[in-house]
């Protein structure tokens, strides 16, 4: 069962600046999805993923991916979405770990303080449609159509460790 992250992990952002976890909050919630770019199970679902965070990336909310690999690699793996989307890096897991996700890809939301406000492992739509609309709820925003024309058909994704 996911649970509040540890505030000291560290994420490295795709250009190379390393941060602890507190850090990339100090500002604004995180909203991420979180995938391993050496398993189908996440890139079946980075466009779809991409769609979904697109539409909160004017809200007051940090939207984008963390990547279970090297800055090089997350670059390689989410192609044009870098340029879209802030992009955090986890090679070693340790922010997967702390959440204590099972399943990647994953949605997860957090706020400010650090609190784990919702998560969605594996790609179940109605589990990310929850997470989604609990965001806009919070941002005062209006959430994505989940799923939409296009996305793939539900499956529990790869184990996250």
């Amino acid at each position: 069962m996911p649970t509040d992250p540890a505030g000291d992990v560290t994420l490295t952002h795709i250009s190379g600046v390393e941060l602890p976890l507190d850090d990339w909050l100090t500002t604004f919630h995180l909203a991420v999805v979180v995938l391993d770019p050496f398993e189908y199970e996440s890139a079946w679902l980075l466009d779809t993923a991409g769609r979904i965070l697109d539409v909160f990336s004017e809200a007051d909310v940090r939207v984008g991916f963390v990547v279970t690999s090297t800055p090089a690699d997350a670059k390689a793996f989410v192609g044009p979405w870098a340029d879209e989307l802030f992009v955090l890096c986890d090679p070693d897991k340790a922010f997967v770990k702390s959440l204590q996700l099972e399943q990647l890809p994953a949605f997860v939301h957090i706020g400010i303080d650090g609190t784990l406000l919702g998560s969605a492992e594996g790609w179940d739509p109605l589990e990310w449609r929850a997470v989604a609309d609990n965001l806009a709820r919070i941002m005062s925003w209006k959430a994505p159509d989940i799923p939409a024309a296009g996305d793939p058909k539900p499956y529990a994704g790869a184990p996250a460790v």
